[in-house]
């Protein structure tokens, strides 16, 4: 008979029902990789568990009612269910979720409360539908509280060990202060060797109690030991140092996949490179943009945030020159970063063509059209961006920090520069200027990213070993 390992999915987000960023990307085909991953001696049963946000597009089916004490009252539950290529996704619903408009909000009083609810329900649901699970594997602060619950609850009432996994995306959102709100919910203030500020937030408590915590890049697991990038938790990270993981994320490769991508203008792939160009020209038709195959094409496909280092790129194409070069912008977000790169648009009209808006089906022509793909990023945990556009032949060029440092190898796929000025990044482009016109070595770096193996089955490997080697602790 196999051996089975049941894991519980927690996530606030995750595709094709609702998607607001990357964890959506993440949520959506990582517990799908796993399960893909079952073999005649052993079975991966990944459940994936969602709040029923508003947004969520689904039809799923009422499955099961039950109740969370809180308080001298109680809190109804209501949870339905769907499946996704043969997995089971359940939806978790109450008052705490219909009350919030939104998959995040700026109220940290309801989203605390939405969030609290649904890990604690989440943590509840597989007792109601009779189901062992070894592994909880919860996402982001939105979910961390399932693991704080779970070993709050072993050591209350003596129940089954269950492991619990976290994995970070992006250590500075650790959620809001909660005490009262657990408290509410009969979950006693941690006294533990967190900071005292963290101790009321639902991050640090959940990788407190975890069994493991994951980052989402090997370099940005060694960050987060910094004062720099570890967010005030650096000190309490070093302690746990043998529990904490690297692991990078991966990507959907049969949907970012430029040989059928039905939103190219012409399709290709490793060995039909030369038909790549074609996709150029209709992207500086579509934009307005001088219709120039041989001027390098350079692109951001980026949230507008200092994060993105969007200030640090808007500079450094201020500063190469008006001659030799185009930059396509998509992206939104913060007004100042939106109205800069307006204003650089203004600056060096049909050189810089700008879109402050969210549009996929752009985004996918952009990374098949252009030549060098700019990430500047002050910090990045993983990063999608760069595996894509080397995935559709555009080179990036990005910092090197977090996951950007662990997937684009300087003269290899990409060109890699330390330092977060404007100065550096310039350097490194009029670097990768230089050589876009011998067309053989360009290629060779187009081909070196194409053929790079970013897949989810690598990561969904290394997330097993972890769940088998937990589960023995």
């Amino acid at each position: 008979m196999p051996q089975t390992i049941n894991v519980l999915f927690l996530a606030a987000e995750a595709e094709p029902y609702v998607k607001v960023g990357g964890l959506g990307d993440v949520a959506g085909a990582l517990p799908r990789a796993l399960r893909a991953l079952s073999t005649d001696d052993l079975k991966v049963d990944v459940r994936l568990v969602l709040p029923m946000h508003s947004a969520v597009r689904a039809e799923a089916r009422p499955l099961a009612v039950f109740a969370l004490p809180r308080g001298n009252s109680e809190v109804q539950v209501e949870v339905s269910e769907t499946t996704l290529n043969g997995m089971p996704v359940y939806f978790i619903n109450g008052e705490p979720i219909r009350s919030s408009g939104s998959v995040y909000s700026s109220d940290n009083i309801l989203d605390g409360e939405k969030y609290t609810f649904f890990s604690l329900a989440a943590l509840e649901l597989p007792r109601q539908l009779g189901w062992n699970v070894d592994v909880i594997h919860a996402n982001d602060w939105h979910a961390s509280l399932a693991a704080y619950g779970n070993l709050v609850k072993h050591w209350d009432e003596g129940t089954r060990r269950v492991a619990s996994v976290i994995t970070v995306h992006n250590l500075r959102f650790m959620g809001p202060d909660v005490k009262d709100i657990l408290e509410s919910y009969g979950l006693p203030h941690a006294q533990t060797d967190l900071p005292e500020w963290a101790r009321v937030c639902p991050l640090p408590l959940g990788l407190w109690a975890s069994d493991a915590m994951v980052a989402v890049s090997p370099s940005y697991a060694r960050e987060i030991l910094t004062p720099e990038y570890g967010c005030g938790l650096e000190e309490f990270l070093a302690l746990r140092f043998d529990t904490l993981h690297g692991i990078l994320n991966g990507l959907d490769v049969v949907s970012f996949n430029p040989q059928d991508d039905p939103a190219l203008g012409v399709n290709f792939d490793v060995d039909t490179l030369e038909k790549r160009s074609a996709n150029k020209v209709i992207l500086q038709e579509r934009l307005g943009l001088q219709r120039e195959p041989q001027t390098p094409l350079l692109a951001m496909i980026t949230r507008m945030d200092q994060q993105k280092g969007v200030d640090i790129a808007l500079k450094a194409f201020k500063g190469l020159g008006k001659a030799g070069w185009q930059v396509v912008i998509l992206g939104t977000g913060d007004p100042k970063l939106e109205a800069a790169a307006l204003k650089l648009q203004d600056e060096m009209p049909g050189q810089v063509h700008v879109e402050t808006r969210y549009d996929a089906g752009l985004a996918r022509q952009i990374y098949a059209g252009s030549d060098l793909f700019i990430m500047p990023s002050r910090y990045e945990p993983c990063g999608l961006s760069q595996m894509i556009a080397m995935r559709y032949g555009c080179v990036p060029v990005v910092r090197a920090v977090g996951g950007l440092n662990d997937t684009v190898k300087h003269g290899d796929a990409g060109f890699v520069f330390k330092a977060a000025t404007p100065r550096a990044l310039a350097t490194a482009i009029r670097s990768a200027l230089k050589l876009y016109p011998g067309r053989t070595i360009w290629e060779k770096f187009q081909r070196s990213g194409m053929q790079k193996d970013f897949s989810w089955e690598n990561s969904a490997k290394r997330y097993l070993e972890l769940y088998q080697s937990i589960i023995k602790q």
